[in-house]
């Protein structure tokens, strides 16, 4: 089997879309996107720089955007080709439109509705993010309790993102646990955390809205790593992830009870293939950076 995973934010870089806009017709279904977002992710995905791109209500619709255009890319003419697919953090929603639960567009204009909904959160109470590699779990749970802090994302691979007020990741930062690093990240908050309750109620309501279908491959949330089958579920899930942690290390955890032999990752990739060459060691991995990429990723569905 063959999962095709779905990167998160924080994997964006400025121009990285250009090469994508070069296939034909692709310029067209990304403005169909950026009208469904109200963003212009053409401008946003060739000519912004770093910090316009890392605003949350740019970056996510951007994120998701791009893996629909390199899945497109992907499967083009390879009717049942996709077998599973995972998605980290905003990933899922990319997730979400690859295993049919939502329509693209629906995708879209959902994930844009999350991305100012989180903005908004943020903005109530300075917080901010660190990943920490290399801590032992407990020790470091502990230290969180001490300090204020939330886990955000278990990543796998000994690295777990946290998040909380600014000072409190400053004092982490000056006195970490033995043998870890802390490494502050570019984000505008405390993601996937109780600072985030107030996107929770206005995602709910933008979610009550649609109607979603069951999934028609196999489809894990990072809530816990399970798969999920029905859509309306996932869909809750979609909601609610948005203040609670991300457990990419269990997803990871299915992807190798379940027998998967190869993982391809979608723009914009590198991060989620990163942590598995880590984590599942000797399972063949392609990184989808540009469309000269493809070549090998589909080699690797051909193949499956």
């Amino acid at each position: 089997m063959i999962v095709v995973v779905c990167p998160g934010q924080g994997s964006q870089t400025p121009g990285f879309l250009s090469p994508w806009l070069e296939i034909p017709g692709f310029d067209a279904r990304l403005a169909k996107y950026s009208e469904a977002a109200g963003v212009d992710l053409a401008l946003h995905g060739t000519v912004s720089d770093a910090d316009t791109i890392r605003d949350t209500a740019i970056a996510q619709p951007l994120i998701v955007a791009a893996g629909l255009l390199t899945l497109e890319a992907l499967l083009e003419d390879r009717d049942g080709a996709l077998q599973a697919v995972a998605g980290h953090s905003v990933g899922e929603f990319t997730a979400a439109v690859a295993a049919g639960v939502l329509q693209d567009t629906e995708g879209i204009a959902l994930v844009s509705a999350r991305g100012r909904a989180m903005a908004e959160a943020a903005s109530l109470v300075p917080t901010g993010m660190s990943a920490v590699i290399g801590a032992d779990e407990q020790e470091l749970l502990s230290r969180l309790n001490e300090l204020g802090l939330e886990p955000a994302n278990f990543n796998g691979a000994g690295q777990v993102v946290v998040a909380g007020a600014l000072d409190a990741l400053a004092k982490l930062s000056e006195n970490p646990p033995a043998s870890a690093r802390v490494i502050p990240l570019q984000v505008a908050g405390a993601f996937h955390t109780k600072y985030m309750q107030p996107a929770v109620s206005a995602l709910s309501k933008a979610a009550s809205e649609l109607q979603a279908s069951d999934p028609d491959v196999t489809l894990w949330t990072n809530r816990d790593g399970h798969k999920v089958s029905s859509g309306s579920e996932f869909l809750d899930l979609l909601v609610q992830q948005v203040a609670s942690p991300v457990r990419w290390d269990k997803c990871m955890n299915a992807f190798e009870e379940s027998g998967v032999t190869g993982i391809i990752e979608l723009a914009p990739a590198g991060a989620l293939v990163g942590l598995a060459k880590r984590a599942l060691k000797g399972v063949p991995t392609v990184a989808v950076k540009t469309p000269d990429d493809l070549t090998a990723a589909i080699e690797m569905l051909e193949n499956a």
